[in-house]
């Protein structure tokens, strides 16, 4: 059977009313072709622009090894100036990525090129929003966001292939526990069934991002990115209304990430091998059951 993708919902534009009925109450995604295109930065966020009001800040790079649970929380691959990171990824494919700096703080000019879509929905999040760039071929593992936002992601200056997976096949595709990510031993684009049986059946959404598009991801939803070409995206963070998601939310960001925190430190490979095989056995467990149903 393999995994079932089917192709995401796209609208040029989109009501209020259609957004809430369509998409935001019963947590689908959809791109959204024309949001950005209303934006300042469909036009002026280049990769030239990028680096002249970025300009040579050091940088933290991320590749897509396997983390080695003998390293720091968050270590990076590599660092490099972000003027020269830009070049690489114009000129090159490479596997390194930045997503734990945000370039916002160093250009708070770029902060008037974006506008959050509020005739949309309210709880907006971020001062400074999450920005995220990728060389051709690097790819951001299968997770879920711990904080359990609603994200409208827009992409820029190149496409990207994107996997999407409801919050309900976490088992299913082997959640590693008191995390948001999933086992980094398969390919999701080209899975070994037989190692991996659990992947066999379960049901996805796939889109292609282009300049200028906007990816509305519900609440908990996992997703996989890979850069087709160097280029970058910007995410703006809603809050969902539910209590009850927000309870999640703060349990994964305290409770659980401080549990998580202090196991890697004193029990590293120990920790991260039972950790490991739990989110396998999980998943036969749930294979067994036919979950989800």
């Amino acid at each position: 059977m393999g995994i079932n993708l089917k192709p995401i919902d796209i609208v040029d534009d989109i009501t209020q009313e259609e957004f809430i009925e369509k998409y935001l109450k019963p947590r689908k995604p959809v791109v959204i072709k024309n949001m950005a295109r209303k934006w300042p930065a469909y036009q002026k966020w280049t990769m030239e622009y990028m680096k002249e009001v970025v300009g040579d800040v050091e940088v933290p790079l991320y590749d897509s090894s396997k983390a080695d649970p003998a390293a720091p929380i968050n270590a990076s691959a590599a660092k490099m100036k972000f003027t020269d990171y830009v070049d690489l990824i114009q000129r090159e494919p490479t596997d390194l990525r930045i997503f734990f700096f945000d370039p916002i703080k160093h250009a708070k000019k770029l902060l008037k090129d974006y506008i959050s879509p509020k005739d949309l929905m309210g709880g907006f999040l971020d001062k400074y929003p999450s920005m995220f760039f990728g060389g051709k071929g690097s790819v951001t593992f299968l997770h879920y966001d711990i904080d359990m936002a609603h994200i409208f992601h827009t992409h820029f200056n190149g496409r990207k292939h994107v996997l999407l997976f409801d919050y309900k096949w976490k088992e299913r595709l082997y959640k590693i526990p008191y995390a948001t990510y999933a086992l980094e031993d398969y390919d999701i684009e080209n899975p070994d069934f037989t190692k991996f049986p659990a992947l066999d059946g379960v049901e996805g959404i796939e889109c292609f991002l282009e300049h200028g598009d906007t990816l509305f991801m519900p609440t908990g939803w996992w997703h996989w990115m890979k850069y087709l070409d160097g280029s970058f995206s910007i995410s703006l963070r809603a809050w969902d209304k539910s209590w009850a998601v927000k309870a999640h939310s703060l349990w994964n960001l305290t409770v659980q990430r401080k549990f998580d925190d202090i196991m890697k430190k004193n029990f590293k490979k120990k920790y991260m091998d039972w950790k490991e095989k739990g989110a396998i056995k999980r998943a036969e467990i749930a294979l067994k059951k036919g979950l989800p149903k």
